[in-house]
């Protein structure tokens, strides 16, 4: 395979020329082969260059400029594509050419195999994978049916629980009457005890009532006898 590189020798153009040589410059330092084809000197050059390009590479104008790059009959593409494919590291693959062993592109070339390889192996793994039912048979059978007798164990165990929470709540609200049968009794005994308190006291303030007013009755008493004795005293005295 050739790289034929289309340029103008005697081009007017600064921006062309600089284009030229960053092309032909980076191809020598990858040590590329290729073929200079100049235009501008070279009528069949020009002519074939304008009709190889492909209608939609080419400008408004529909005059193609250098430089244009092919592999043999291949359209390669012009100055702005080969420097994006300079700077993604795929000039190889810009040309058509394969990448050297060893350079960037190959890595990555590598790579993408590698992906790629991966991908396919994963979806011949899934084709030969087994179901894992298929593969252990019965064996999945009996541990779906210890698993079920389990569970029916927790179940029985469960109502049994329940059932004792219920008769421990019976016998709770068994005994909660006879708790306040209790508090009720208590509370008619202190009432009786307050009460006959009450009465024994109220007795003992009778009682000493009537010792007070005895009492004061025999003072009173005393004191008219005193006096009586005083007036039959000075009586006699007269």
């Amino acid at each position: 395979m050739v790289i034929k590189v289309f340029l103008a020798s005697s081009s007017g153009s600064t921006a062309i020329k600089k284009k030229q040589q960053d092309v032909v410059g980076f191809l020598e330092a990858l040590k590329v082969d290729y073929t200079p084809l100049d235009i501008a000197c070279n009528e069949d050059n020009r002519m074939w260059m304008r009709q190889n390009v492909p209608e939609d590479k080419k400008p408004a104008n529909g005059i193609p400029l250098p430089p244009q790059i092919f592999n043999e009959e291949s359209y390669c593409g012009d100055y702005d594509t080969f420097f994006d494919a300079k700077e993604d590291n795929l000039v190889y693959t810009f040309l058509g050419l394969p990448p050297p062993p060893g350079s960037k592109e190959a890595e990555q070339a590598d790579k993408d195999n590698i992906v790629e390889n991966g991908t396919h192996a994963e979806e011949n793994l899934d084709d030969t994978i087994v179901p894992v039912e298929d593969r252990n048979g019965d064996s999945n059978k009996e541990v779906k049916q210890a698993t079920d007798e389990n569970e029916e164990g927790e179940g029985d165990e469960e109502e049994q629980e329940g059932a004792a929470k219920e008769e421990t709540a019976e016998s709770v609200g068994d005994e909660a009457p006879t708790v306040k049968e209790e508090e009720e009794a208590a509370v008619e005994e202190t009432d009786e005890v307050t009460e006959d308190t009450e009465g024994q006291a109220e007795e003992e303030e009778e009682q000493e009532e009537e010792d007070l007013q005895s009492e004061e009755e025999e003072e009173l008493r005393q004191l008219e006898e005193e006096e009586e004795a005083e007036v039959q005293e000075e009586e006699e005295a007269e």
